[in-house]
């Protein structure tokens, strides 16, 4: 479904979203790492984080499911950028930051328990994470793409299914596109060093 969705408006997904100025949300995350760390935009979409992160001089890996998006973000930024699924994830303790901007939204419910664990594998012990969802409860289709939403509560019984990682700081904000009056829910995760 989702496929098919970006498949088919992938222009039009990437000029809708590569001009979104997100530096109120970069704040609290980039806050939380050292300079030139190493970041994963993981379901990176545009591109428009990673290019965003490396011109701040940080080291960044970025990936997609849609091979569209991954084609248009690897001109914008200039490196490549993988195509896969979160579920194809194997990197084990290799990131300072992880970035998941709109992008776990798309993974069902009863899936996400199982990709934020190798979401959180993927992330060193100290190391911080952006998630965002659209405000809301369950899991719903629109226009061709399903979202699973999620509120304070959701959000929490999540975090607290996965073992070394915490909730650092959550809020909610609008929408940054233009036009759109939509909620946000944002957090930011850090994961426990070892004892």
């Amino acid at each position: 479904m989702n496929d098919d969705y970006y498949q088919q408006n992938a222009q039009r997904f990437f000029d809708e979203t590569v001009d979104v100025d997100m530096s109120a949300v970069y704040q609290p995350f980039l806050a939380l790492l050292k300079p030139g760390a190493r970041i994963l935009d993981a379901g990176c979409g545009s591109g428009r984080d990673a290019k965003a992160f490396s011109e701040r001089g940080y080291a960044v890996d970025a990936f997609d499911a849609s091979a569209e998006l991954a084609e248009r973000a690897e001109r914008l930024i200039g490196r490549p950028v993988e195509v896969m699924r979160f579920q194809e994830l194997t990197a084990v303790e290799q990131y300072d930051g992880i970035w998941c901007c709109a992008s776990l939204l798309h993974v069902p419910e009863k899936e996400l328990p199982e990709v934020m664990a190798l979401l959180a594998n993927a992330l060193k012990p100290g190391g911080v994470w952006y998630v965002s969802f659209k405000y809301g409860t369950g899991e719903r289709v629109k226009d061709g793409r399903r979202f699973t939403d999620m509120n304070e509560d959701s959000i929490k019984r999540l975090i607290m299914s996965v073992k070394f990682i915490n909730i650092e700081k959550e809020w909610c904000s609008k929408s940054y596109k233009k036009n759109t009056a939509e909620l946000w829910m944002n957090i930011i995760i850090k994961k426990s060093k070892p004892l």
